[in-house]
């Protein structure tokens, strides 16, 4: 039996909970936030102790794993601190924002000898598990090129996130699409070129990059295309759009996760529900909760656990060099950037 706490009580930390509420070893106990009000929210929720400092959490409660829910600038210290007190993590993504934050992040982790699990939910989606196992089968030989788009609506970074200014559509979109180009086709990104435009955002008091397209060229020379934006309208009938195409030598393979195979036509528009984040039974489904489910089940079966420092740290390196491309018109070889 895991004995967990959660550093982040919003969005993700209240659906991690949730996630394992009644699962089969995982004894969620305690909640931190900033915020006082989001902490007591989420523990009134499921019942656990609500803390507004995550060290004050970490000295009183019991406990054995971590997950770190907080905002994508945010992750160094409390990550840090549970590996001090040789508590497994469970981090998500993206690792960190800096050079400097993945480095102390990873160095705890090392020097406490913990597990370390990095976010990379789609790793746990279906659609993209069997493009990775048809190209890790062979199916598609040599994969060419990739492209992936991961885009939102106006909503999140203007209602749904109140640091959006302290990310960006690279960071909080592009971090899972980088991992999932390298997933599929197994192979290191050697540079980076990027573009796009910002100012539409930032005219409605959320300063930064609007539009971000990224090229990234493989150690054997092959690419792959990522674009992102968090200014689709908001009368999309998602508010996420995710498609993502794979070509190989010998065939391709292509998946719309944008309508999950539902289409609800009401008086106020076309709705595409998302069936990946439902509940079956009372239990959330979908690859979040598969995700946190796996990292403790790993932790109790003496397993180690996946996706880790090393591709968290990739994962890192690739954003950071994307921001410096945009920065500087430039091509970014990942890990020589100056951030």
């Amino acid at each position: 039996m895991q004995k967990i706490g959660i550093i982040g009580g919003g969005i993700r930390g209240h659906m991690y909970a949730k996630s394992l509420q009644h699962f089969p070893g995982a004894d969620v106990r305690a909640v931190s936030d900033l915020s006082q009000a989001t902490a007591q929210r989420t523990a009134d929720t499921f019942g656990l102790a609500a803390y507004t400092d995550h060290r004050k959490m970490l000295q009183e409660v019991d406990l054995d794993a971590v997950i770190v829910a907080t905002p994508d600038f945010a992750h160094r210290d409390p990550a840090v601190d549970a590996a001090e007190r040789g508590l497994h993590l469970l981090i998500e993504k993206p690792l960190a924002t800096t050079t400097q934050d993945a480095a102390a992040i990873e160095a705890a982790v090392r020097k406490a000898g913990v597990e370390c699990m990095v976010g990379f939910e789609n790793r746990w989606n279906p659609a993209v598990r069997r493009i990775r196992e048809t190209a890790a089968a062979g199916e598609l030989g040599q994969v060419l090129t990739q492209n992936i788009l991961l885009s939102n609506t106006w909503y999140v970074p203007t209602r749904m996130l109140s640091w959006a200014a302290r990310s960006s559509p690279a960071w909080f979109l592009m971090s899972h699409t980088v991992d999932v180009a390298t997933w599929v086709n197994g192979r290191t990104v050697a540079s980076v070129d990027a573009r796009g435009s910002r100012g539409q955002l930032a005219a409605r008091g959320v300063d930064t990059w609007d539009v971000v397209h990224a090229l990234l060229t493989f150690d054997d020379g092959t690419t792959a295309n990522l674009t992102s934006t968090w200014v689709l309208p908001d009368s999309m009938p998602s508010i996420v759009d995710f498609r993502l195409q794979a070509v190989g030598d010998r065939s391709a393979v292509q998946v719309d996760l944008h309508e999950q195979g539902v289409r609800h036509a009401a008086e106020d528009g076309l709705r595409f529900p998302g069936l990946l984040g439902d509940e079956i039974d009372g239990r959330l489904q979908g690859p979040p909760t598969w995700m946190v489910q796996h990292f403790v089940s790993c932790l109790n079966e003496g397993r180690p656990v996946g996706p880790g420092l090393r591709d968290g740290r990739a994962v890192t390196d690739v954003v950071l060099a994307v921001h410096e491309s945009l920065s500087t018109g430039g091509t970014v070889r990942p890990g020589t950037h100056a951030a």
